[in-house]
């Protein structure tokens, strides 16, 4: 049985002079599509769990392990560092398992001590804003989630959910109005406040609008496969497509 030590030689013979040409060749930058899509192809596979998870989970490992090499290379830190540094910050920010806290008894409890302590950690101290710390590559639903969240933590948030909803019909309102006269560049602008303030809602629900929409995105595929599969996509009309489409509903 491989162990975590044999993974990490296997990355560094792989970068040695003799090693492979493509894993000579990466950098930190190079990899980052690959580490995206890693990380989509395990997100898909945790619905499926068991050997496909497992597959992937090694596959996103490979990227930390590498990611740690190249970094060890540049003398950086090694793929220890990186072990001992979530190690050490996990046990610091629960103090009611390994510390003497033992006040922490619920969630709630265990996230307000967490932000607080997160405050006081190096990587956190020169932070000037509520959203510092968001990544501007993060998938777009994704960060207008986060954002809207760390505003709603300092009170900037609607307090009921009609708001949201009658926000959404004032950006549809005004997304029309910019396509009816031709205007691009504001109908852009205001497409993204419409996704924006559909982010808010989902916020609101307790629904992940990532996996909201991706779901959303599967059952089109499926539905169009069966079109696809039922009747010649060059010469149907969209008559027949749509017919089709009404079947694959049912």
């Amino acid at each position: 049985m491989k162990k975590f030590d044999d993974l990490v030689e296997i990355i560094k013979k792989l970068r040695e002079p003799d090693g492979c040409p493509w894993d000579k060749e990466q950098t930190l930058n190079t990899l980052k599509p690959h580490l995206l899509e890693e990380t989509y192809e395990v997100l898909e596979a945790m619905d499926e769990g068991g050997e496909k998870l497992k597959s992937e989970l090694g596959d996103l490992l490979l990227q930390i392990v590498f990611q740690s090499n190249i970094s060890e290379e540049k003398g950086e830190f090694k793929i220890e560092d990186v072990i001992d540094s979530i190690s050490e910050k996990m046990i610091r920010r629960h103090p009611h398992v390994f510390g003497n806290n033992a006040d922490i008894k619920t969630t709630d409890e265990v996230l307000i001590n967490w932000e607080k302590i997160k405050k006081d950690e190096k990587e956190h101290a020169e932070r000037t804003s509520v959203l510092d710390g968001i990544p501007k590559g993060m998938a777009a639903l994704l960060r207008a989630e986060k954002l809207q969240k760390k505003a709603s933590k300092v009170g900037f948030d609607w307090s009921e959910i009609h708001g949201v909803i009658d926000k959404i019909e004032e950006e549809i309102d005004e997304l029309r109005d910019e396509v009816m006269v031709g205007n691009e560049e504001k109908a852009k602008e205001e497409l993204g406040d419409l996704f924006f303030a559909l982010v808010n809602l989902s916020r609101h629900l307790g629904i992940n609008p990532e996996l909201c929409l991706n779901q959303a995105s599967n059952k089109f595929e499926k539905r169009f496969r069966y079109v696809e599969k039922h009747c010649n996509l060059q010469e149907a009309t969209l008559e027949e497509m749509d017919r089709l489409w009404e079947e694959a509903k049912k």
